[in-house]
């Protein structure tokens, strides 16, 4: 339940800064993408990274090389199974904490 609500957090500011939700939970054998949106400069495959404030590993750090690694691979694959192997696209972590005083949201582009 945890996870959902910050899927839907990170959703709501991905809307807010013009990006459109086109897939959730897109599963492969290979593993899965949490969100794939959709903007004017292509598509975005997001990492949701829920965490609670004083956490021992902070929301952003909880995503490394690997795993944005096996990110890019898998909305590789999943533009080519839909023909679309030259689309542009890029890869963000969603980087939430969760505090008593609400719910921080971090968009942060992997580079």
């Amino acid at each position: 339940m945890f996870g959902l609500a910050g899927e839907r957090a990170a959703e709501a500011e991905l809307a807010r800064r013009g990006l459109r939700v086109i897939a959730r939970n897109v599963r492969t054998r290979f593993g899965e993408i949490d969100l794939v949106c959709r903007d004017r400069s292509g598509y975005v495959f997001v990492e949701v990274k829920t965490r609670r404030a004083g956490s021992f590993v902070a929301a952003a750090e909880a995503v490394d090389r690997r795993k944005l690694g096996r990110l890019a691979r898998l909305g590789a694959g999943w533009l080519a199974v839909r023909g679309e192997s030259g689309a542009r696209w890029r890869v963000v972590v969603a980087a939430l904490t969760v505090s008593e005083h609400g719910t921080r949201v971090e968009l942060l582009e992997a580079s």
